[in-house]
């Protein structure tokens, strides 16, 4: 693709103007065209924000426009499948927020649609192009740890998202520890094929009332042979909290948190140093903008995106097990899932 790429943005929520922003003021080789959101006055500042070329309500009339090339989906989650369905059949290119949905039979749909058009899509797993994470499952490839035995993954939030959010995110495993599945399956390059989940409702109880949970373990069982665990809260008192290792027969390599300074003040009672980032748009504020721009290179460079539709799929099949684990108390094989599906 010859020029720049010219981008329209659906959703101009949160995470929608981190991509307005990032298209706009960090990504050379694109361009914002439209931005669309049901409100008007969030399209509207978000456009005028970014400089975009103008905005609308209607989502459709950015898939419809010839000028825009591809579509950066960032609305809520009920309405992913069907706008990459639409954007699909109108040829346009696709990155798109997670989850795809919280249907497994839903996504199947939407991605065979993707396939039968022949349009990229990329899922917006961003941890993946964080610099840490990346050189870690580029050691990890290259063999530097040995065989991979052991893989420990930590994701504590500072508080609760609000009632609302909740209600619509179908629970803690699809919101919230997918990024925790796909880092699992992207580090050590193997799939997961046996979940064991534990979870509770420690920080609101209230949760019960949804049918979620704050605070769980996750046990993973890899195809190798190899062990994992997650653990996940959604209550740090001391901010963002997300670290992984992954531990084997030659060494191990750990991920930790980033911190706004690296100053530590030694003191006669003791050490004193700056708490992680409080939230994950600044933890994984370049993360976000490498997974914006790798996407526009495999757009200009006519190559497939990662992570792709399958990579959006498998996670949500290791969140169906960890539901199932957590109803049924008991290791669900993740075959057990993918053949309920079928």
């Amino acid at each position: 693709m010859p020029g720049k790429v010219r981008l329209g943005l659906i959703g101009a929520g949160r995470i929608g103007r981190v991509h307005a922003h990032n298209i706009a003021f960090r990504c050379p080789d694109a361009d914002l065209v439209v931005v669309a959101d049901t409100d008007p006055e969030a399209a509207r500042s978000c456009a005028e924000a970014c400089g975009a070329g103008g905005w609308t309500t209607n989502y459709h009339q950015v898939l419809e426009d010839p000028a825009v090339h591809a579509v950066v989906i960032a609305s809520p989650t009920d309405t992913h499948a069907r706008i990459i369905e639409e954007a699909a059949r109108e040829a346009k290119d696709i990155l798109c927020e997670k989850p795809i949905d919280l249907s497994l039979a839903r996504v199947d749909e939407a991605l065979a649609m993707v396939a039968r058009s022949g349009v990229r899509l990329q899922i917006a797993f961003n941890r993946r192009f964080d610099p840490s994470f990346r050189r870690a499952r580029d050691m990890v490839a290259a063999g530097k740890i040995g065989a991979p035995h052991l893989l420990r993954l930590t994701s504590r939030d500072p508080s609760l998202p609000s009632r609302e959010y909740l209600a619509a995110a179908g629970g803690l495993f699809t919101d919230m520890t997918i990024h925790d599945f796909d880092m699992a399956r992207w580090l050590l390059g193997e799939e997961v094929v046996g979940v064991w989940a534990q979870g509770a409702a420690l920080v609101d109880p209230t949760l019960v009332e949804l049918g979620d949970i704050d605070a769980a373990v996750i046990s993973l069982r890899f195809a190798s042979g190899a062990l994992g665990c997650i653990d996940n809260h959604r209550g740090s008192a001391y901010g963002y909290d997300v670290r992984a290792e992954v531990h084997g027969s030659e060494g191990a390599v750990v991920v930790g948190n980033l911190a706004p300074t690296t100053l530590v003040h030694y003191r006669r009672d003791g050490l004193l140093a700056d708490p992680p980032l409080h939230w994950f748009i600044e933890r994984f504020e370049q993360a976000y903008v490498e997974e914006l721009r790798e996407f526009v290179r495999c757009l200009r460079e006519d190559r497939a995106p990662s992570p792709d539709g399958a990579d959006g799929r498998a996670p949500l099949l290791l969140a169906a097990a960890a539901n199932r684990s957590l109803r049924e108390r008991r290791e669900v094989p993740v075959s057990e899932i993918e053949a309920s599906v079928s």
